[in-house]
């Protein structure tokens, strides 16, 4: 008799399946009439890329958070950024260590490939550290921006307050601060305010760090010598997207605020584009070269393992030293005394190829749909593929066909261009012959 062959998931698809699974969800909980504040239906589209937005932790919206979604919609909307940030596979994890039951080998090899661990092993403790990190980094946050909120709002500064709060950590940039007269302020009303852009800047960074950079962290304290390569890569690569963006702000882009604000909007302007999407200041108010710069910085995004999406800070520096590698006339990448594995770099190029290409075609694709200039759509497509939420304020009056592009390039930006690709190219086998080299001139 002939046995019929089994249909097993990849690790690739079983994250695909679920961050899609948890978005249609959270679409269906959006489209119910208490979700909404005038207890109608909201139409699916905006469902679904209400809910593609929170799950892939991106912020960009087509309604006003605060003034269409009633306490319901947006506590769902919370609840599915908090599984965006942490990851379906955190969840599941934590969900199976709750109910004491055992967590299997494929279920720990999905959380490696999820969390980017280079181990299986001790994946029970790094999830009870994730969520030990990711509540007391919530908490904390909420409980130092609760007296701001409070004076403003009153009892609802509470509420406030532990919404973006979560939204910060997870790098997702829902803003519940608007109203009828000034929708989608995100937190414009705080520019000035220290608390509030400190507090908000430190939860992005810390979110968008990654667990096993802290798990670094905790572990070696200062003796950074100890730290692994990619903790080394991680901290020093964010500590330069942070600095070199800031300064140029203060020196160009601010020059008109007072030195105080200027300093606080200097250093969240070049916070911020690395996947959070929180502004202070107004996007479209940016010169053109701020905005190349702010695309930039939206295209990296965090660090693997992390809150955060884009190509990784991992990514750019690969490639970096790739270049300098190539200068010094070295045959090998090289960072901090390590050499780096050769499909690490060709993993990076394909990335940095994958997402130019859908941040380009995608930004042309939309440009021509709805007749509006090249650069502004290019700016949505690089938010959303970065997983930013940053906006010119054209994503609410886009059409189908573009809401459509930037709910895929979202998903995409989430779940990651490798996983992805893996993903719907698992059936194929590995090649294992080799073809005749010959040389060829580049450059």
């Amino acid at each position: 008799m002939r046995r019929t062959k089994r249909f097993h998931l990849t690790t690739f698809q079983t994250i695909i399946l679920g961050f899609a699974a948890i978005i249609f969800l959270g679409a269906l909980l959006l489209l119910l009439p208490i979700s909404s504040r005038r207890g109608q239906t909201t139409s699916f589209l905006d469902a679904l890329f209400t809910s593609a937005s929170a799950v892939c932790v991106t912020g960009l919206v087509v309604v006003d958070t605060a003034t269409h979604w009633s306490g319901f919609g947006q506590a769902v909307l919370l609840f599915l950024i908090q599984i965006g940030g942490l990851g379906i596979v955190t969840i599941a994890a934590s969900m199976a260590l709750l109910f004491r039951r055992k967590i299997t080998l494929m279920q720990r090899t999905t959380m490696q490939e999820a969390v980017a661990a280079q181990k299986v092993g001790s994946i029970v403790r790094l999830t009870i550290f994730i969520l030990t990190v990711t509540f007391s980094a919530e908490l904390i946050g909420a409980c130092v921006m609760l007296p701001v909120f409070c004076i403003d709002y009153g009892a609802k500064g509470i509420w406030l307050a532990l919404f973006h709060s979560v939204s910060a950590f997870c790098n997702a940039g829902f803003d519940i601060l608007g109203s009828p007269e000034t929708p989608y302020p995100s937190l414009s009303r705080y520019a000035a305010n220290p608390v509030i852009n400190i507090t908000v800047m430190l939860l992005i960074i810390v979110g968008g760090i990654g667990f096993l950079t802290w798990d670094d962290v905790r572990t070696n304290k200062w003796r950074l010598k100890r730290y692994r390569m990619q903790s080394k890569v991680i901290l020093t690569t964010t500590a330069l997207l942070i600095i070199f963006p800031a300064v140029y702000n203060f020196g160009v882009e601010f020059t008109d605020l007072p030195l105080g604000e200027r300093i606080l909007a200097s250093l969240f302007q070049a916070v911020t584009p690395r996947t959070a999407g929180f502004s202070t200041v107004d996007p479209s108010k940016l010169s053109g070269a701020g905005r190349g710069l702010t695309i930039g910085l939206m295209l990296i995004g965090g660090s693997p393992g992390s809150t955060a999406g884009g190509m990784k800070t991992t990514t750019i520096a690969v490639l970096f030293a790739t270049v300098f590698s190539v200068f010094g006339r070295r045959q090998e990448t090289q960072m901090f005394g390590r050499r780096v594995e050769s499909q690490t770099v060709r993993n990076a190029i394909a990335l940095l190829l994958i997402y130019l290409t859908l941040f380009v075609l995608g930004g042309m694709a939309i440009s021509l749909f709805e007749g509006l200039p090249l650069g502004d759509c290019l700016f949505e497509t690089a938010s959303a593929i970065g997983t930013v939420g940053l906006s010119l304020g054209i994503t609410p009056s886009l059409h189908v066909f573009s809401k459509l592009i930037l709910i895929f390039f979202m998903f995409l930006g989430r779940v990651g261009g490798l996983t992805f690709i893996f993903a719907a190219l698992s059936g194929r086998k590995a090649n294992l012959y080799k073809y005749p080299q010959e040389k060829i001139t580049v450059g």
